[in-house]
């Protein structure tokens, strides 16, 4: 697999808006002249996944950097905070219990907030560009990883410390002796560029004159997953990380060693100009009060909680607990954790539990306040010394099959037929008590580490018959994969709840208000749709009409002038716009996408288009910009084709989904750099815990970026044979004279495509 160091693309220092971080951005690009979005103050608490309900409400502020390098006084004057940061782009990591780049954005944020200043972010490039940035007046603070040094003390007041690390030897598997440096020999060091890592390395060349210790400066960049595959690539070679950087790695990579300790106890804090003293005091004074420490295990109730100021919330990384979708972090359960938080104006920490350990064994343990991952209340779970909230949810179970065997639409049709069911399943009982009704049903038990996902694509490839499943699952899975067909619901709804230590009855009072009110709510009604019912664009009925010397959609024009800057087929572009929103500029999806090309809020802004973007040009150029940016993260030299399906994967699923699916695809032996049939398949897998729970960005429902492409491709071939490619002269912006919510439709149509 090609190193993605390999023509990697570093954007400029980029501007975005702090109240779109809270569950944050597809990566930077742009200028630096971008609009800034301020959202009106909400009445109560909404997530950033929330669908607007007035987009047209929203007020925007202009931003344009500036020079500032006065202290707090000239910040206050200006009424806003420069943030910077050279870690993975906001929000295109998920969250793991040692990753610390969510600690700095909390930290800071709160910051912001309680000198009531307007949070803007500046991207840089690298530690050295972050302090330059600084230095100059182009921002405030770097609110980051960046260790203290001498050198870095001479052009930087720091705070105190936030933690302290170690500098770790880190390398591959199949790698060299780094437990003890005297015995480190023939060891070539990649090396992080611009970072202290390089000093370190080269004073253990020095130290050690005569054990074949060479470095290599590698780019840098803040994937430090490519860093390690290219680690991996020769068995002479290692690395230099920060060990809370290797910990956060370790957690979900298991081709990685740590060896030994290449430096002193270092302290991490952030860097400020030298002359910003009373904003240095300012901060000093806030970390006192409410930095959040490293927490030992606890069981508190609920004044504890409140006094420190954060909740614990103990869930596993899936498909409707908590997962990462397009740089956004989502889940029914996370969701409604995030609301309470917010209502009770607590710091939220999710902890992901390993996906083969007890929830309840960890809440016992004392190592979240709350747990659950649409749980269903039983009295078994009851037994083992826990307390369940009122529900938030009642779920029924169904069964689902291969659509090529006899439809199951009533219990009776289970007779003669096979049912595979993961051990200690919820749902055995239910099986069995069918098979002891008298009906001959089979009921076999899946081996220990086949997750119900990969039973649903086992089932879809004609290797199983069926299954049962939560019915919420079945509609959505049903809905991706056209092989897969609903069945007959059985019995009825069970409840499904959060889980608390018993004792903790003042937190269980204030979850169980909380739940009680929420559920009356249309916040609640809305979620609820977009984890539990299929996405429309995945069971639309209507047709895409492919008709000869016609417009292929009300947009073309719009659509070629945009292709046009990007070097694009426009015709590719008008087949996702319509896989996107059927050509309905006010599409609003439930997660929160608009317009055209459903771009989320957060991207939109990004590309230096502040939301809302429902008009017809704003969004295009937007979504082409965008799709222009994912295409150019791609090595140059992968083969033009498979760049477009894997530039499309990542604008459905996200950049960072992308990347594991093709480090899955080489583990796999299949071809990394070619999407059909070889990373569409690691991509479907990624939905199975045995493959997501070693994935940097976790868990991904990866039939619908399998789908999107699928049905992209065969309509954009659609569009290829009716319309020319060609754009010769440069059509000018106007907008559509045709009703943009129906698509193009006329007489003699030559074939239509479904979609």
């Amino acid at each position: 697999m090609p190193s993605r160091y390999k023509g990697a693309h570093f954007p400029g220092a980029t501007m975005f808006a702090v109240a779109l971080l809270a569950l944050l951005l597809v990566a930077a690009c742009g200028k630096p002249d971008r609009k800034i979005e301020e959202t009106a103050p909400a009445e109560s608490p909404v997530a950033a996944d929330e669908t607007p309900e007035a987009p047209t409400a929203q007020k925007r502020i202009e931003f344009t950097n500036y020079i500032e390098t006065g202290d707090l006084a000239a910040l206050k004057k200006r009424g806003i905070i420069r943030f910077t940061t050279f870690s993975s782009p906001l929000g295109e990591q998920l969250p793991r219990s040692a990753i610390v780049t969510q600690r700095h954005i909390e930290l800071a944020t709160a910051l912001a907030k309680k000198l009531k200043l307007e949070a803007v972010w500046v991207d840089a490039e690298s530690p050295s560009h972050a302090i330059a940035l600084v230095e100059d007046g182009s921002a405030d603070i770097i609110a980051d990883n960046l260790t203290v040094t001498e050198e870095r003390e001479k052009l930087l007041n720091f705070t105190q410390p936030l933690m302290h690390i170690e500098q770790k030897l880190v390398t591959g598997t199949r790698g060299p002796d780094i437990d003890d440096l005297q015995k480190l020999r023939d060891v070539k060091l990649l090396v992080l560029e611009g970072t202290t890592h390089v000093d370190t390395a080269k004073r253990l060349i020095k130290e050690n004159p005569d054990a074949n210790i060479t470095l290599q400066e590698v780019p840098y960049n803040d994937d430090l997953d490519a860093l390690m595959d290219l680690v991996n690539e020769k068995p002479d070679q290692a690395s230099i990380l920060d060990s809370n950087e290797a910990e956060g790695m370790r957690e979900y990579r298991d081709d990685m060693r740590i060896g030994a300790s290449v430096s002193e106890k270092e302290n991490i804090a952030w860097g400020l100009r030298k002359d910003s003293k009373r904003l240095l005091t300012t901060i000093n004074n806030y970390l006192t009060r409410n930095l959040v420490t490293e927490r030992t295990d606890r069981i508190t109730d609920w004044k504890e909680i409140k006094k420190s100021g954060l909740i614990r919330f103990l869930t596993y990384n899936g498909p409707t607990t908590y997962f990462l979708w397009k740089g956004v972090l989502m889940g029914f359960d996370y969701d409604l954790a995030k609301a309470f938080a917010d209502k009770h104006k607590l710091q939220l920490q999710v902890i992901v539990v390993p996906y083969d350990e007890s929830l309840i064994d960890w809440l016992k343990a004392g190592r979240g306040d709350f747990a659950g991952a649409s749980t269903t209340i039983t009295d078994v779970r009851k037994e083992q010394g826990i307390t369940f909230t009122s529900s938030y949810m009642e779920t029924p179970e169904q069964v689902i099959s291969n659509n090529k065997r006899p439809p199951i639409e009533k219990v009776q049709d289970l007779s003669g037929r096979t049912l595979t069911l993961r051990p200690f399943s919820s749902f055995l009982p239910t099986a069995e008590a069918i098979r002891e009704s008298g009906i001959d049903v089979e009921i076999k038990t899946a081996p220990p580490g086949m997750s119900i996902s990969q039973i649903f694509n086992m089932i879809a490839d004609g290797l199983l018959d069926a299954t049962i499943a939560d019915t919420g699952q079945v509609k959505i899975e049903a809905s991706l994969q056209p092989n897969l067909v609903a069945g007959t619901v059985l019995g009825d709804p069970k409840p499904q709840g959060w889980m608390v230590v018993t004792k903790n009855w003042h937190l269980l009072q204030n979850l169980n208000k909380f739940i009680e009110e929420f559920r009356q709510t249309k916040q609640y009604q809305r979620k609820y749709a977009a984890y539990f019912e299929p996405d429309k664009r995945f069971t639309q009925r209507i047709r895409a009409r492919v008709i000869p010397g016609q417009d292929l959609s009300p947009f073309d024009e719009l659509v070629k002038d945009s292709s046009l800057n990007y070097d694009f087929d426009w015709r590719l572009v008008v087949a996702q716009m319509w896989q996107e929103s059927n050509f309905n500029p006010k599409a609003v999806s439930p997660v929160g996408a608009q317009g055209l090309m459903q771009l989320m809020p957060a991207t939109a802004e990004e590309m230096g288009f502040p939301p809302p973007v429902f008009e017809p040009d704003r969004n295009i150029q937007a979504g082409v910009k965008y799709l222009n940016w994912v295409r150019d993260r791609f090595d140059p030299t992968l083969p033009t084709v498979n760049k477009l399906w894997f530039t499309l994967a990542s604008y459905n699923a996200g950049y960072g989904h992308l990347l594991d699916a093709q480090r899955l695809a080489e583990q796999l032996g299949l071809d990394p750099n070619v999407w059909f049939d070889n990373v569409e398949v690691a991509m479907l897998k990624l939905a199975e815990p045995q493959y997501f729970k070693k994935a940097r960005y976790g868990y991904v429902r990866g039939s619908e970026p399998v789908q999107y492409v699928r049905k992209i491709s065969n309509l954009y071939k659609a569009y290829v044979d009716v319309a020319t490619g060609d754009v010769s002269v440069r059509p000018p912006l106007r907008k559509p004279e045709t009703d943009p919510e129906k698509p193009a439709s006329g007489s003699g149509a030559r074939e239509e495509v479904t979609e």
